[in-house]
């Protein structure tokens, strides 16, 4: 495989996504990379985001909602999306290693890993919701 050549704008989107924990679309992360690299399109951030994903530097979140969001933290760990406004936040603490094991169990083939999403209400949401009630 051919030595990928560096590029500052690459490693910028990294960067960004790294230090986030809303776990940003594409469009979030075109609109602060150009504050950095004002001539960037949104294509280039496609792609450098499609690159990054694919080398397992990012994860591409794909969870239904209508854009694709990405987490610069890629420890093996969970998240859980906002039915109501779509945020995807990190959900720690579940044994990742088990339920591989658990679906290994129940599967004649091989098991490489998963990807687990939850699907509920936020907090945010949920107190707003509560307010409106109660309000």
């Amino acid at each position: 495989m051919a030595t990928l050549k560096y590029s500052r704008q690459r490693e910028a989107i990294k960067n960004y996504l790294v230090g986030r924990l809303d776990h940003p679309t594409a469009d979030m992360v075109y609109s602060a990379i150009r504050e950095i690299y004002p001539n960037i399109s949104l294509g280039t951030v496609y792609r450098n985001l499609t690159l990054l994903a694919s080398q397992g530097e990012i994860i591409k979140i794909s969870c239904g909602q209508n854009s694709d969001r990405f987490d610069g933290r890629t420890e093996l760990h969970h998240h859980i999306v906002c039915e109501k406004c779509g945020q995807v936040e990190d959900l720690f603490g579940l044994n990742a290693q088990m339920i591989d094991q658990m679906a290994a169990g129940n599967y004649d083939g091989d098991i490489y890993g998963h990807q687990l999403y939850f699907y509920g209400k936020c907090k945010k949401c949920k107190e707003e919701e509560k307010s409106l009630k109660t309000g």
